[in-house]
């Protein structure tokens, strides 16, 4: 029913005007004549119609590399050389040298037969001197192998005679001193056993060895040293003892301080109504009785020390 109602619309009853579409105007290419002024011969360029903005701007920029090519000289560049360059390579040339510019100095390859073989890094013993084989050897006390002894030797002596003469002539052996421990027991060396005075009877017996007597020397003498020592220490720290015209002369100047300081005290003002006047009159009577305590110490001792710092 829909598709019905759509065919038979009313809008299909009025007549349609067919609209034509409307081609843009034709582009009109352009030529552009150059001039070469090297060769004096003319070129021209033409640019063909129906393109775009962009082409058209493409073509104009080609256009204007041809007619910069077109029209500027070509100019020939001439290398730069130094007039310090012989120098330059001479110097060079006399500092070079092997492992300073261009690495180590070529060495042949080692062969792959000389490789590194076990134990040939040790220490080897020297080769035998000739003269050490020159020595001969010791005398042996065995025959060798290839000595032969001497035949046909025969001795006169008569070996029974001679034994029985020594037996009877020689003296009797001594017996070997022993010791038991009790009536049936086992027989033990008497020298080694600790019950014969052997050491007793030797000659350094009871002396003092030597090494003993020297560390007692250089015991005393160390002791000697540090007595000495102390001594000086003390007497470096020890109390002088003042002499009389030192004690006079102290105890008058004493005095002379003591009225100097009392013709001050006399010179003050009779009101003293200010700080810096009080503290100065505290100072000087403190002054005054130090003076009259140390005036009186030495007046009452007459033996006076002085201790050393």
């Amino acid at each position: 029913m829909t598709a019905q109602c759509a065919q038979e619309s009313i809008y299909n009853l009025l007549p349609r005007l067919e609209e034509k579409p409307v081609k843009p105007p034709r582009y009109v290419g352009v030529t552009v004549p150059l001039a070469d002024t090297v060769t004096g011969s003319g070129k021209a360029i033409h640019l063909a119609g129906n393109r775009t903005n962009f082409q058209r701007a493409a073509d104009k920029l080609r256009i204007f590399k041809i007619f910069l090519s077109a029209t500027l000289p070509f100019f020939s560049c001439v290398r730069y050389i130094s007039t310090f360059r012989p120098s330059v390579k001479c110097e060079v040339a006399k500092n070079k040298a092997q492992w300073k510019t261009m690495g180590p100095a070529k060495v042949a390859i080692p062969s792959p037969k000389n490789f590194l073989q076990k134990h040939s890094k040790e220490p080897k013993l020297p080769a035998r001197k000739k003269e050490q084989d020159s020595k001969k050897l010791p005398a042996l006390s065995v025959p060798r192998r290839t000595d032969h002894p001497v035949m046909g030797i025969q001795s006169k002596k008569n070996f029974i005679n001679t034994n029985a003469v020594a037996a009877i002539t020689g003296l009797p052996k001594k017996p070997q001193p022993i010791y038991v421990d009790r009536r049936q027991g086992d027989k033990y060396l008497l020298e080694t056993s600790g019950l014969v005075p052997k050491y007793i009877k030797k000659k350094d017996y009871g002396v003092t060895p030597k090494y003993v007597t020297r560390r007692k020397e250089e015991m005393k003498r160390a002791q000697k040293e540090y007595e000495g020592d102390i001594l000086e220490h003390l007497k470096k720290r020890a109390m002088k003892r003042l002499s009389d015209e030192e004690r006079r002369s102290l105890l008058q100047g004493l005095k002379k301080n003591w009225e100097e300081v009392y013709r001050e005290f006399q010179g003050l003002s009779v009101e003293i109504d200010t700080i810096p006047k009080k503290i100065y009159k505290e100072k000087l009577e403190s002054q005054m009785k130090q003076l009259e305590h140390d005036i009186e110490v030495i007046e009452k001792h007459k033996v006076i020390y002085i201790a050393n710092e």
